[in-house]
């Protein structure tokens, strides 16, 4: 006979394990974003990339309590342990910032390694983890003396981050791809990855349930056969099932195009959860909405709508719920401002403005124009500049355009290497008004007026005046070519200086028997001209059949080529040494077919070293509408 006391201890121990399960809460700090709150729920704290600041904002009075430089383009924020010190991950700069804010001091400046984007901290704050966008890894930091304990590779291009419920795993988003990393962090190895869709793209935060195996990923997809503003691009949200022993179950896409009836959401930037998990917020940066959902636990339809689309400002990118649950705040990136949102109600409460506008206040207008997918810009409200064109990078996708294959290029340094497009067919910015009206996005456009016709494949823009005609329109242009070169490439060895490989690479790149530098020349690498459009057959065109617009293009800047994959008009080269062998077969884009493997090795050194030094931000190419510092003509 069982004794009743021992019986009684099983029994204890399930009621225990169930009510440690239902206070399981959502953590704002362990998963990855612009913003974050303090566990008491006193103080928030929000990145502002353009403006290179961390703002801190009294949650008790709703007022600005000061505004920290931390350096250029933070893209990520995490209080430690009760909120004393907040920490920072500075994109541009590769540095972690450690920030008191109770003196408003940035009290230490951590080097780490290239890109770091999202960061989270464990509960008690003592351990820190950051992604590395390139090359693709995520680093771990012990607080206390900032030592790094590892790097762990996870998968090329990894942002979003966010930690298990009983911090055991990180999940990692895949940025092009939308996949999910799930990383054991005692062996330091990734050991579950969930594929999407092939077409899933732009996955940048993720938030993951504190009691249910599930995590909820806001991205986009890109359907590049397709090139109409009502079937390019698409927002979701992908729900993946973390428990590895449920087949068939592992995935749910979530189309948010139609989960308003008939009023399309664009570009889904993040979500976060209600502490108890039963409400979820998404926030679309070109439509200026947010959605407010039910969170279902059923494994099938898993959220449904509350209400209408709610408004939130200009270019929302950050997205947090308070503690207590009272409140969802939203960081609106182009009103310079936070504002608060009963969860219940859904209706405003507060609004603090946490830093100054920036002074050029047509760089800031283009900026919200590029960015956004209403009208003028779009009329189905599908599609944004900013969908392909991610902060001035690549989408990573070939599109099927009319005219053919054509890969997205980035813009930096665009303002210096103009003309535009692999066909050089357009010499402003300003011409992108013909894509404004035309297909992809249907926008009534920027200019108040006609412009010429466009016929076939003729380039008509080369022709078409259309800069000076429209204050937006030269606004759009001044932000698109105001990507300037920021940072060098993680395979140079500093400023000005090569390994001793890439030096090898170098004489090869600039000697007249292999003639790279002939076209690729000047601090952009590309032999662009304003003035005479130079375009070259280098024996590409033919391989693509779709091809309409002949067979010589426009020679690209090799400046950021390390994380530029897959290369060539039409991207069928899926390496550097590809370029200049497989896709180089007659020697037409320069002679390399008598270079040795180890040569053309030395050579692919030296072009993923581009940069090694800072190019000029004025050449005799440099355009006129561009942001400009004191002195810059």
């Amino acid at each position: 006979m069982i004794e009743p006391r021992k019986r009684l201890y099983p029994t204890i121990l399930c009621i225990l394990l169930g009510l440690l399960e239902q206070t399981q809460v959502v953590r704002a700090g362990s998963s990855n974003s612009l913003m974050d709150i303090n566990p008491s729920g006193t103080l928030l704290a929000v990145a502002n990339p353009d403006c290179g600041t961390v703002s801190l904002v009294d949650l008790s009075t709703r007022m600005k309590k000061g505004e920290i430089p931390v350096g250029k383009k933070p893209e990520g924020v995490t209080f430690l342990g009760a909120g004393k010190l907040l920490a920072v991950a500075v994109f541009s700069e590769d540095v972690l910032v450690l920030v008191d804010t109770e003196t408003q001091k940035v009290i230490k400046r951590i080097a780490c390694a290239d890109e770091p984007y999202g960061i989270v901290s464990s509960a008690t704050g003592d351990r820190v983890w950051v992604t590395h966008d390139y090359p693709g890894k995520v680093s771990e930091w012990e607080t206390v003396g900032w030592t790094r304990l590892r790097e762990i590779p996870v998968a090329s291009f990894v942002r979003g981050l966010a930690m298990s419920p009983d911090e055991k795993s990180l999940f990692v988003t895949g940025f092009y791809n939308g996949r999910l990393h799930k990383v054991d962090l005692a062996s330091g190895v990734v050991v579950d990855e969930w594929k999407g869709h092939s077409t899933d793209n732009l996955s940048r935060s993720l938030v993951v349930h504190p009691r249910r195996p599930k995590a909820y990923l806001p991205h986009v997809r890109s359907r590049i056969e397709v090139i109409d503003g009502s079937g390019s691009i698409f927002p979701q949200i992908t729900v993946y099932s973390t428990n590895k022993d449920a087949p068939g179950t592992r995935r749910a896409s979530v189309p948010m195009d139609n989960f308003n009836g008939v009023l399309v959401v664009t570009n889904p930037w993040e979500a976060a959860l209600t502490p108890d998990a039963t409400g979820l917020f998404v926030i679309y940066s070109a439509t200026d909405d947010m959605n407010a959902c039910r969170v279902i636990d059923d494994d099938y339809r898993e959220i449904e709508g509350r209400g209408n689309l709610i408004q939130v400002g200009k270019n929302p990118r950050a997205v947090r719920v308070s503690p207590d649950g009272k409140t969802v705040w939203v960081y609106a990136a182009m009103d310079f401002a936070v504002q608060g949102f009963d969860t219940q109600s859904l209706r405003s409460v507060a609004k603090v403005v946490v830093c100054d506008k920036l002074p050029d206040e047509q760089w800031v207008h283009g900026k919200y124009l590029f960015g956004s997918s209403r009208q003028p810009m779009s009329g189905p409200r599908w599609v944004s500049c900013f969908s392909c064109h991610p902060d001035g990078l690549t989408d990573g996708r070939v599109w099927h355009n009319p005219e053919g294959l054509r890969k997205t290029p980035p813009l930096f340094g665009m303002g210096h290497t103009h003309p535009l497009h692999w066909s050089a067919d357009r010499d402003e910015v300003q011409d992108f008004e013909y894509t404004i009206r035309g297909r992809l996005m249907q926008g009534r456009g920027l200019i108040n007026g006609p412009i010429p016709n466009k016929r076939g494949f003729t380039p008509t823009e080369r022709k078409a005046d259309l800069a000076g005609r429209s204050k937006d329109l030269d606004a759009l242009a001044i932000y698109s070519n105001s990507f300037e070169v920021e940072t060098l490439s993680p395979y140079s060895e500093g400023p000005g200086k090569l390994s001793e490989k890439a030096k090898r690479g170098k004489i090869h790149f600039e000697s007249p028997t292999v003639g790279c530098a002939t076209c690729h020349s000047g601090p952009y690498f590309t032999d662009s001209n304003l003035k005479v459009a130079k375009v070259h057959d280098v024996g590409t065109g033919l391989s693509d059949k779709t091809e309409q617009m002949g067979t010589k293009y426009d020679t690209p800047s090799l400046i950021g080529l390390y994380r530029t994959a897959p290369y060539l008009h039409h991207g069928k080269a899926q390496t550097l040494e590809a370029v200049l062998t497989t896709n180089n077969p007659d020697d037409r884009h320069g002679k390399t077919s008598h270079l040795s493997k180890e040569e053309i090795q030395e050579l692919g050194e030296f072009l993923k070293s581009l940069p090694y030094e800072f190019p000029p931000r004025q050449t005799a190419n440099s355009v006129k509408y561009r942001l400009m510092k004191t002195g810059e003509k």
